[in-house]
């Protein structure tokens, strides 16, 4: 185990988590933990630059990481993990490993844990993959979304929606303008007060579809605060961490990075200030950035000494050092 980078918020450890988690250091923050948030390497069929393990050796890794992660967590804890399709090799057929690998994470019986609910991050800026069966043979659509799943240790984990609401609509905005709607009797039985409608809360409730760009050009995208906090980190192409990568000639920072206002979204969301966030497959270390800029504590693991180097990019950025 090596310590590769500490800050006053965090710290980022090089080797392989499973046994970083066991060390001394890392014993401490046993029960500590208040969110695990983190992208595995993908159960791919095809070996990819960051790392991934295929077939039955993934199913029985990652299973094997549910006991050792719900030891890390508070008992109100949560584990947000996202996860992308994958496919099987040579064939136009989607592959059952992500969900097998989901469901025996969830359902090792050493770990206690249970899914609270399903995300689904929508980006119509993906690239078609695979591009054999979508732009050469055309059979596949573009696969345009991801899954993020949310388990926990308890039925009720820490979580508070009016964190992160989204933005109201703009008829929204003119109801309670106008003080007045159409009250009554509605075709689904439910019964709408007067009022009912007319308290501002400063926000609607987020929903699980986390809609990144507008599939109907007419209708206004509204993501939840956090995602508009992130603004400027929102386009992964142009944001500091990727220019200051072009400037310094890194020609390969991490490919699969999650993308930044959705890892605000869920620390805002499932955290308090001053929590622990940890991710065990950090690589760039997005969630430990978002952490830090959120008033959080942060851990990253990560085998790879490169994506370590590229962490310490994040925390150059200027949008920290304004932080009060």
């Amino acid at each position: 185990m090596r310590l590769e980078q500490r800050n006053k918020s965090g710290r980022y450890y090089v080797g392989n988590s499973e046994e970083i988690l066991s060390y001394r250091p890392l014993r401490k923050l046993r029960g500590k933990i208040q969110i695990i948030l983190t992208s595995p390497p993908f159960p791919l069929n095809k070996k990819k630059s960051y790392g991934n393990m295929t077939g039955d050796e993934y199913l029985e890794w990652f299973a094997s990481l549910a006991p050792i992660f719900a030891e890390m967590l508070t008992e109100d804890g949560s584990i947000v993990i996202e996860m992308g399709n994958g496919w099987e090799p040579k064939r136009p057929v989607q592959s059952l490993l992500p969900i097998k690998s989901l469901m025996n994470f969830v359902e090792n019986n050493q770990a206690g844990l249970r899914l609270i609910q399903q995300f689904v991050c929508y980006n119509p800026s993906r690239l078609p993959s695979p591009a054999q069966w979508v732009t050469v043979n055309r059979i596949r659509t573009v696969d345009s979304f991801t899954n993020i799943w949310w388990i926990a240790k308890s039925d009720f984990p820490k979580a508070d929606n009016s964190k992160v609401l989204r933005p109201y609509s703009n008829s929204m905005l003119k109801l309670l303008n106008r003080g007045n709607f159409n009250a009554g009797k509605r075709p689904s039985g439910h019964n709408i007060r007067e009022t009912g409608f007319l308290q501002d809360c400063g926000g609607s409730i987020a929903h699980n579809f986390l809609e990144l760009e507008s599939m109907d050009s007419k209708r206004q995208v509204r993501l939840p605060d956090p995602f508009n906090a992130f603004s400027l980190s929102n386009s992964i192409s142009n944001d500091f961490f990727t220019r200051t990568c072009k400037e310094r000639g890194i020609k390969n920072p991490h490919p699969a990075r999650m993308q930044m206002g959705l890892a605000a979204f869920f620390i805002e969301y499932l955290t308090d200030r001053e929590d622990w966030v940890l991710d065990p497959f950090a690589g760039s270390n997005t969630t430990g950035y978002a952490a830090a800029r959120l008033g959080r504590k942060w851990i990253a693991i990560d085998t790879r000494e490169e994506y370590v180097e590229q962490s310490k990019i994040r925390f150059e950025d200027p949008a920290l050092k304004n932080l009060t």
